[in-house]
């Protein structure tokens, strides 16, 4: 029989390694989706982890080398030194290597090959010699262990150790460009900012020196972590520096490697032109005096072109003449020649050594091995032998590429390539091939920026560098995809369509204007000097614009003359070019620079949206996750500028497109795993697994092929139908399929799985791709239009023409798909098919794959962007230049809008005048009245001013005051604008003053605040505005007014400083001030939307302006419903309630009562009826204006009669009606108030008279959208998915606020800009309010490589920042304790605290059984392991696991609500293992339960809870809790109480962290408990300091599960006695209803007595009477047995229902971990035994007072044992119905024995009631209540 393992591995849900002995469980992912967890193993045995190397059992020659971090492998017997470096170029493909510094990793060279067959541990890195070195030297501390040193004094600056570390460990060997491992230990150490730069000196620096320095800031880079932070403490050095590293290869020889490193350092420079430092440097060698290296005819054709820079020309020739003289007089030190001078030539040199690499980077001799010296770099290897696999495939590719744009291939670049690879004769040398990538990277980044790009792509054109890249034998090499793909984008940059100087975007118009311009001026230079080109001259222009027309004509020149032409007369090249000798050179480059260039919209809409088999496993535009950041890519990047709005949707829509084809590449990959595709010997394809998003297609054909549309190619419409069938699943997921919508995007795979398995590849160590492995031939995507059933019909009508009640459940298992096709691909298909012969693969697929619904909306959003791409996108002129980054980055400021707001009415932003004063200390504050006059503002003034106010602002000191308050806000002094500019990876923000110098103190602006009486509402309390409670800080308040301004508004929220009160209240201002206006409210979540709108709900904006769209409205805590639907719904129903109130209004004015029949009756009523007698009244009380003629004429009054008091607040005179007739003017202020709450009741109607007309839901909704909202909120994701239905529809708005900005993609933020349609040109949107915090986490990106080289997590608010716009930083948090705030509040300046963190009860009050609030508790190896990876990228740290969930039982134990808990992890791995540990221990568990959540940190951003429980998981490394913004999310979500489980001496030394850990490790790392506090919560506050004798330091894991325990026995004797106690009062509860119930029995009795007494003579009556007594005292003694009997068998039942209960426990309990496994067992043991012991007791009591009650009846007279008896048999037969008696009783007592009859029968009938479960206290009241009725009536 198999085994379990063997079972699961059969089904395909496991794999079982080879060699590996029965009985040990595989490593597999922990989570609920998995089969056979490790958790079982490890929970339930304690086991060691099975690991590699071999353990007993195992056949060590089938136990290969595996690699598991990193640069640490576990080799197995029979691996050489020489092939550690194999190992670890294999092990780059499969892990990201940014993750891991090398504080944990050694050196394949140093350290791996000493050390078989174990992992590397932290002891073993620390007696690494580098670790030795640095701790000698340069670094702050050792990390204390046992047997470890005291640190040595630091030793002084020795240039010769830096040289010796740069010989020996940074330069590269065995076959590698740089030694990760060492240059990252180096790192971690903090070499750079600690030794090399503190001691650098320009004048004396060495070489290595320098190049060591390159090194470290490449890897800060690499690493993304700050690289320039260090070098702003010496600005001044740095220039020296930079200077070294320009001149740094005069007079020496860098070998290739080096020259990758160098060329690396200028590709980051350029990317950090934010910092100002850099930025000085980096531009002197692009600017202007580049073209002094130009070719004489170029320069004059570039300065002809463009007249207004010849006069700065020639200033420039003759200042540079004027100091050349003055130097050779003798005047000053002798200046080099302009040629000379490093500006002019850097660029031009690294050009020349560029083309020198190129030409021989195919080098001619055998292939070497790759252990024995090869000198190539690790991921040019990796890119090559990616390249390799599809070489035949990209060597056509490109040669059809080439056959539709109308080029031909360059014959000496094939004959070379097929020289030098085609028969493998020569190699090529992979660190030039990466040096040459990175050389056209660094070209694409300078063209891509304006400022760098503006001159150097003129010298780029004078060599004629692109055709050179194109016409290299490397080009066309198959190993040099990736460089050919580069040079393509370097050529679109090459040829983009913008002006260099102006900056100025060419339209189609004026690109076609240049082309013929160009094309014109060569036929009239080949008519006038070359007749063999009179037929070129001659013809038009639509004829020779063409590459082959062109290039027909120009073959009739010869070598020499069309080296004349290219060189002498058109000047394209210099005519001493190296290459001008070459015709087929000169040819292609004055083909390039004349033939006709597609239009770059034109290449967009050709372009398929649906990514297919050749792009989605192309590795170097879809890169795999284990992309490190040693190679270039091809993939265009998010910068700081943009040439042009086209660019900018360009790059974001490449890279978008990228990202969701890498997450659909990983669907794919994981529906082929699934389904395990076989192919028989026939041919034939089957699937023996199964996917729940994938399903075997049954029939695919096309139906319809619409004709192309005028202008376009491509077919308009291609649609075919998909049948399939869903009779193999289960219920859940056939309603799945059956619930597809339309437009919903699917994918048509071609699976032909190879006659190998997948497995068996893997077994015999081929290297295959996934395509290869699975068989996936073709990929397809297609939208969904029609889902029918098996009987054909429409299942889902998304027209919504089908009735509700029509609807039918679908039929039969089969379904039919009605599916459109992308046209451009099927296009592209169609060509090659009829081009190459190639298979039709529409009648190939075989598989259907779906995707989650959220995840698959990337069709919407790319086709948005496509369409913004086609349209003149036109953003509003005051944000265009700053949205490129251009141009003063304050511009968009409010201060320098022109039509900015003079007075502002702040409503109820400012509780008191106090308030107010507070939130402007930089203006003089003077309160007004309406008419302007002054009000007396000192401390004797006897009222003062209340709010609200309205504030103006004198024109002429708004720019300073908000200058000031900015900087304020920013923390800057006073008198200083202070401009911020955030570099890459999250670096410090630097101060650049504004003004530089102190001023005098000023004189302090004036502000006029007027304090005005809001009109009276209206009478009724519904017409009370809703009133802010928030006392706003005066940075708030600032941030308030600029986003009521009109312009750019940024707010930075660090957590807790109340972001979304800001958020609001600015609505809130702005709808007051702009009713006119509408605002459209974005955030990034629904959660924080939610939040939002319900927020907006309490302030005074009416409901019926707000509208919330997106899915999530549901989760919305109200009553009123806000989607669309909903709001149309309460509309409708106001409008009701509306005309009814008209109706009512009518009656009291005698008015005919037709009036509110319809929204248009009302509105002539107001006009006729109710507008004209409120204008009578008005002129009526003006004219007399006596106390009494308001209450007299108000006409009405009988409308408002249910008004019984008037506003509160008034006295007591007033309150017997509306109208005191005492006051004129309170009179008349009320009777304002009733005719405003008519003005609003009409307004309203006025406003539902079109819902009243439009017929249909879908017009209203649309209605309520488009003109009725004045809020409108939704996602950021909704508002690219809809933006073409807002289009069509006329969507219209004026103001976008956007919260959570610093977390949304570029491109998604861009859209909500655009969802209107402009006016004239004109854009519309006059406010952009973006809040957010650029130092939490950003944009969320799976790939690694779009993330760390394209920047596409950048942010469009932390992009702004780095250009340096002026933001907002709210500087107060009320969120957490101060200490807690500590721990993150380093990384904003001067965030404060507010009153409500030191004044509330919660704060100040001690966390219960803790002694601190916060606290790092060292985790140490359990049971030896500590981190370990079941899957690769999948941490877990069982003991950090274990310890956490320990400590939330301790937590529950002492009270703490589950719901204020929260477990966090920074590993998806750590969270899975968490939660299966919770599941087993505590989910099912009455005390402990679940906590509120078990997420990653990344998951709960923008969440907060009381108490935190963290896990950091990594033991060996940082990991990316590196990047500082992770690291304030962490620290700051919890608002009481924190504890942090971690590695310590892993994480204290790191540098970027250590702001934060210095705190942690300031306290013990042991977790102090204070045991005696024994309840939730505790009186103890948290400032309280204990003596030392109540805390407990638990030493590790298992004291901390032994306390757990302990604690959970007195939990269990706890709830032994509740048991108890509970058991009591039942008792007495019962005593006490069985009490009544004889009473009661005894009342019914008593009246059946009197009645028959009534009818019987005297001497009956007394002998009844003596009965009765008789009777009495049997029924007491009768009662009291049988109330113990009955008590005695409730206690019974309750002690066995409780027996089971607790053996329920104790089989949950059985799930636990051993260790407390055995206690709890114990427990439960003894309290079984207890309870038992105890019901025994109670049965033997019961069975004394039986006896001792038998014995007492004994004593009776027989007449009693004869009634007794009598009654019992009565009570056997049965209850009898009515008052009658049986013949035993009757026989043996008379009335007595049927009284006592009764009482049996009716307690007979209690009890079964009772064990039926069908009585309950309160039915038996109401029988009670029923009888002493009766019993009345019967006295009556």
């Amino acid at each position: 029989m198999m085994s379990r393992h063997q079972f699961e591995a059969a089904q395909g849900r496991i794999s079982i390694p080879l060699g590996r002995p029965t009985g040990v469980p595989p490593i597999v992912q922990y989570g609920p989706a998995v089969a056979a967890s490790f958790s079982d193993f490890t929970l339930r045995n304690r086991a060691p982890l099975w690991r590699i190397p071999t353990p007993p059992g195992y056949h060590r020659q089938h136990v290969p080398a595996v690699v598991v971090g990193p640069g640490i492998v576990h080799i197995g017997p029979g691996m050489a030194q020489e092939d550690l470096i194999e190992l670890d170029r294999l092990h780059k493909r499969a892990k990201v290597y940014d993750e891991l510094p090398a504080m944990m990793k050694l050196s394949a060279e140093s350290t791996l090959g000493a050390m078989p067959g174990r992992t590397i541990t932290v002891k073993e890195i620390q007696a690494d010699r580098l670790t030795a070195i640095a701790m000698a030297n340069w670094a702050a501390t050792a990390t204390k262990g046992e047997g470890t040193a005291a640190p040595p004094k630091k030793l002084s600056f020795n240039a010769d150790l830096v040289r010796k570390i740069y010989r020996t460990e940074l330069t590269g060997q065995g076959g590698r460009s740089v030694p990760l491992q060492r240059v990252m230990l180096l790192e971690i150490s903090q070499y750079l900012e600690k030794y090399l730069w503190p001691n650098f000196d320009p004048e004396t620096a060495t070489y290595e020196n320098v190049m060591s320095i390159i090194l470290m800031v490449n890897e800060k880079f690499r690493e993304n972590v700050p690289a320039w932070r260090c070098f702003h403490d010496r600005e001044e050095a740095f220039r020296g520096f930079f200077r070294r590293v320009l001149t740094l290869k005069d007079g020496r020889s860098l070998t290739v490697r080096e020259r990758v490193n160098y060329l690396l350092f200028v590709i980051n420079s350029f990317q950090s032109l934010e910092d100002e430092m850099v930025r000085k440097q980096a531009l002197r060698v692009v600017s202007w005096q580049l073209w002094h290296s130009l070719s004489p005819g170029r320069l004059q054709i570039e300065l002809k072109s463009h007249p207004q820079l010849i006069d700065k020309w020639a200033k420039m020739l003759k200042k540079e003449s004027r100091a050349a003289s003055t130097s050779s007089g003798g005047g000053s030190r002798s200046r080099p020649p302009l040629k000379d001078r490093i500006e002019v030539k850097f660029i031009p040199s690294l050009i020349s050594e560029f083309l020198e690499i190129l030409s021989q980077v195919i080098i001619a001799r055998p292939k070497k091995d790759h252990g024995d010296g090869d000198d190539r770099s690790l991921a040019a290897a990796v890119a090559a032998e990616d390249m390799e696999m599809d070489a035949q495939d990209g060597e056509a590719e490109g040669k059809s590429k080439g056959a539709d744009k109308g080029e031909s291939t360059h014959p000496a670049a094939t004959a070379t390539a097929t020289a030098a690879g085609g028969r493998g004769e020569a190699e090529l040398d992979h660190a030039a091939l990466l040096y040459c990538e990175r050389f056209v990277e660094l070209m694409i980044d300078l063209l891509s920026q304006l400022p760098t790009r503006r001159f150097v792509r003129t010298v780029v054109g004078d060599v004629a560098l692109v055709v050179k890249c194109r016409m290299s034998a490397l080009y066309s090499h198959p190993k040099g995809r990736l460089f050919s793909q580069l040079v393509d984008l370097f050529r679109f940059y090459q040829g983009f369509e913008i002006d260099d100087h102006t900056g100025e975007q060419l339209s189609d118009d004026k690109i076609a204007e240049m082309h013929c311009s160009r094309l014109q001026a060569l036929q009239r230079l080949a008519f006038k000097q070359w007749p063999q080109l009179r037929e070129l001259a001659l013809s038009n222009v639509g004829a020779i614009e063409e590459y082959k027309d062109l290039k027909m004509h120009l073959l009739k020149l010869s070598r020499d003359e069309l080296h004349t032409l290219v060189t002498k007369q058109l000047h394209l090249v210099a005519p001493d070019d190296p290459w001008a000798d070459r015709h087929d050179f000169l040819l292609e480059v004055i083909l390039s620079s004349y033939q006709k260039r597609s239009s770059q919209r034109e290449a967009i809409n050709e372009l398929p949206l649906y990514p297919n088999e050749d792009v989605l496993w192309d590795e170097n535009l879809v890169p795999s996750i284990n992309y490190t950041g040693e190679g270039a890519l091809a993939l265009p990047k998010l910068n700081l500028q943009f040439l042009t709005f086209h660019d900018y949707l360009l790059r974001n829509f490449n890279l978008f497109r990228l990202e969701s084809t890498y997450e659909i590449r990983e669907d794919i990959h994981d529906v082929a795993k699934r389904m395990c595709g076989v192919t028989s010997t026939e041919g034939c394809v089957t699937f023996r697994g199964w996917a729940r998003m994938a399903v075997q297609i049954q029939g695919f054909k096309i139906t319809q092929v619409k004709a192309p549309l005028i202008g376009e190619m491509k077919p308009a419409v291609v649609l075919a139908e998909v049948v399939f069938s869903i009779g193999s699943f289960k219920q859940d997921i056939r309603a799945e399929w059956n619930d597809l919508k339309e437009h919903d995007v699917l994918f048509l795979l071609t699976i032909r799985p190879p006659p190998l398995s997948p497995d068996c590849l893997s077994a015999v160590g081929k290297d295959v791709s996934v395509p290869e492995k699975y068989g996936i031939v073709y990929v397809r995507g297609c939208e969904v239009l029609e889902i029918r059933d098996e009987g054909l019909l429409l299942m889902n009508d998304f027209s919504g023409k089908t009735k509700r009640e029509d609807w039918k459940p679908p039929a039969g298992d089969q379904r039919t798909l009605l599916v459109a096709l992308d046209a451009a691909q099927y296009q592209m298909d169609m060509v090659a098919m009829a081009a190459h012969g190639a298979e039709d693969l529409y009648g190939t697929f075989n598989v259907l794959m779906r995707r989650k619904p959220k995840e698959n909306n990337f069709k919407a959003i790319l086709e948005s962007i496509r369409d913004l791409m086609n349209e003149d996108t036109v953003v509003p002129k005051w944000l265009h230049d700053i949205f490129l980054g251009y141009g003063d980055p304050a511009a968009a400021q409010y201060h320098n809008m022109p039509d900015q707001l003079e007075e502002i009415d702040f409503k109820d932003t400012f509780l008191s005048a106090s308030h107010l004063r507070e939130c402007f200390p930089d203006h003089d504050v003077q309160f007004v009245t309406a008419d302007g006059y002054a009000i007396t503002d000192n401390s004797t003034a006897e009222v003062e001013p209340y709010p609200p106010f309205r504030v103006k602002f004198l024109l002429s000191d708004m720019e300073t005051t908000s200058n000031k308050a900015v900087a304020a806000a920013r923390g800057g002094l006073s008198g200083h604008c202070r401009l911020r500019a955030d570099v890459a990876g999250g670096d410090d923000p630097i101060v650049m003053d504004g003004e530089g110098k102190k001023k005098k103190k000023e004189k302090k602006p004036v502000l006029l605040a007027e304090a005005y009486v809001p009109p009276d509402p209206g009478p009724y309390p519904q017409d009370k505005p809703k009133m802010n409670a928030v006392r706003f800080t005066p940075v708030q308040v600032e941030a308030i007014k600029s986003g009521v301004q009109p312009g750019l508004t940024m707010v930075v929220g660090p957590p807790g400083t109340g972001k979304t009160d800001v958020a609001v209240q600015i609505l809130n201002v702005l709808y007051h001030n702009c009713p006119g206006q509408r605002t459209l409210l974005i955030t990034h979540s629904n959660q924080a939307l939610n939040d939002l709108f319900e927020k907006i709900m309490h302030r005074d904006v009416p409901a019926r302006y707000l509208l919330r769209l997106g899915m999530g409205e549901q989760e919305l805590d109200t009553e009123q419903v806000f989607s669309k639907q909903g709001r149309v719904n309460a509309m409708l129903a106001r409008r009701l309630e509306l005309l009814a109130e008209v109706e009512r209004l009518a009656r009291t004015l005698n008015v005919p009562e037709d009036a509110g029949y319809t929204c248009e009756t009302a509105a002539h009523f107001w006009l006729l009826h109710v507008l004209s007698r409120w204008e009578k009244f008005v002129a009526v009380c003006e004219e007399s204006q006596t106390p009494g003629v308001v209450k007299e004429h108000f006409p009405f009054k009988e409308y408002f009669a249910d008004m019984i008091v008037g506003k509160a607040g008034t006295d007591a005179e007033t309150a017997s009606g509306l109208f005191s007739g005492l006051s004129y003017v309170q009179d008349m202020r009320a009777a304002t108030g009733c005719f405003r709450h008519l003005k609003t009741m009409f307004q309203e109607l006025e406003e539902c008279r079109a819902f009243e007309l439009l017929k249909t839901t879908n017009d209203r909704a649309n209605y309520l959208m488009t003109k009725q909202a004045k809020i409108v909120a939704m996602t950021c994701t909704h508002a690219a998915l809809k933006r073409s239905n807002f289009l069509q529809l006329g969507f219209k708005y004026d103001n976008l606020l956007m919260e959570e900005s610093a977390q949304i993609l570029e491109i998604e933020t861009f859209i909500p800009m655009l969802l209107q349609r402009q006016e004239d040109g004109i854009a519309r949107l006059k406010r952009c309010i973006l809040i957010g915090d650029h130092h939490q986490l950003p944009p969320v990106v799976k790939n690694m490589a779009f993330q760390k080289y394209s920047h596409l997590d950048q942010s469009l608010f932390t992009r702004f920042v780095r250009l340096g716009t002026p933001y907002i930083q709210l500087n107060a948090q009320g969120r957490a304790r101060p200490s807690l705030a500590r721990l993150y509040s380093w990384r904003y300046q001067e965030l404060g605290n507010l009153p409500n963190v030191f004044l509330g009860h919660e704060f100040q009050a001690a966390n219960a059984g803790f002694g601190f609030e916060y606290q790092l508790i060292d985790v140490p190896d359990y049971e030896g392991v500590g981190e370990f990876e079941p899957n690769p990228w999948f941490y877990q740290n069982l003991g950090e696991a274990e310890y956490l969930v320990s400590v939330f039982q301790y937590m529950r134990l002492l009270g703490y609500p589950a719901h204020k808990i929260s477990i966090l992890s920074t590993y998806n791995g750590q969270k899975h293992l968490i939660r299966d540990v919770i599941e087993r221990r505590c989910a099912h568990h009455p005390l402990f339960g679940r906590p509120s959540k078990v997420t990653t940190v990344d998951r709960f951003q923008g969440q907060q809870n009381d108490y935190i429980l963290l896990s950091l998981v990594r033991t060996r490394v940082v990991g990316h809790l590196r990047d500082v913004r992770r690291l304030v999310v962490a620290m700051s979500r919890a608002r009481l109480g924190l504890y942090v489980f971690c590695r310590r001496s892993l994480f204290e030394q790191c540098y970027e962290l250590l702001p934060t850990f210095k705190q942690l490790v300031a306290r013990p790392d042991k977790l102090v408990l204070v045991v005696d506090e024994k309840q939730f919560p505790t009186e103890r506050q948290v400032t309280t300091q204990l003596p030392p004798q109540r805390l407990h330091f638990v030493c590790g894991l298992e004291e901390m599960a032994a306390i757990v325990a302990s604690r959970y026995e007195d939990w269990l004797r706890t709830q032994e006695v509740e048991f108890v106690h509970r058991q009591r009062t039942a008792i007495c509860e019962h005593q006490k209803q069985m009490q009544e119930y004889h009473q009661q029995q005894q009342l019914e009795q008593q009246l059946q007595q009197e009645q028959q007494q009534e009818q019987q003579p005297e001497p009956q009556q007394q002998q009844l009477k003596e009965q009765q007594t008789q009777q009495r005292q049997e029924e007491e003694e009768d009662g009291d047995k049988q109330q113990q009997q009955h008590r005695q068998e409730e206690e019974i039942q309750k002690g066995k229902n409780q027996e089971e209960d607790i053996q329920k426990q104790q089989q949950q309990q059985e799930q636990l971990e051993p260790q407390q496994q055995v206690d709890c067992k114990h427990v439960q043991q003894t309290a079984i035994w207890k309870h038992r012991k105890q019901i025994q007791g109670q049965q033997q009591q019961w069975q004394r007072e039986q006896e001792l009650q038998h014995k007492k009846n004994n004593k009776n007279s027989p007449s009693n044992n004869t009634v007794t008896a009598a009654a019992a048999a009565a009570a056997v037969a049965g209850p009898q119905r009515g008052g009658g008696r049986t013949q035993a009783a009757a026989a043996a007592g008379g009335g007595g024995g049927d009284q006592q009859l009764q009482e049996q029968q009716e307690e007979i009938r209690y009890q079964q009631q009772q064990r039926e479960g069908r009585s309950s206290r309160s039915s038996f009241r109401n029988d009670r209540s029923a009888q002493r009725m009766s019993k009345c009536e019967l006295l009556r």
